[in-house]
């Protein structure tokens, strides 16, 4: 199983900015997916933003055109890049990755993000 080791949670005020990292313990470069989830209280975890095997990225609606995800190949880092952010973006985010060919997938210990003024 891979291990991933999350960084950049905080507390942060509306409209300010994050930037999350994500490090695995093995090569992303090969990979069936990656990317990132999150969970607010009560609430279901949901795929904030995930890149495919193709290269593919999306994104949940409520995020796309202030959240960016990318990553560093040769550091196994997947970062996610988030700006102009909200008090419902307040969630505890996970790191995902699911390994090539298997499918298996690991998951990070998860970081809170709190947006709160």
């Amino acid at each position: 199983q891979v291990q991933l080791v999350e960084s950049g949670g905080g507390l942060v005020q509306p409209g300010g900015s994050l930037r999350l990292s994500c490090a695995a313990s093995r090569s992303i470069f090969n990979i069936n997916a990656m990317g990132w989830y999150r969970q607010a209280p009560g609430n279901q975890r949901e795929l904030v933003a995930v890149i495919a095997r193709s290269g593919r990225i999306n994104y949940v609606d409520s995020v796309k055109g202030r959240f960016t995800i990318s990553r560093d190949n040769i550091k196994n880092t997947v970062f996610l890049q988030m700006n102009s952010l909200k008090p419902e973006d307040t969630a505890v985010y996970y790191c995902y990755y699911s390994s090539w060919p298997d499918g298996r997938d690991s998951w990070g210990q998860g970081t809170q993000v709190t947006v709160s003024s």
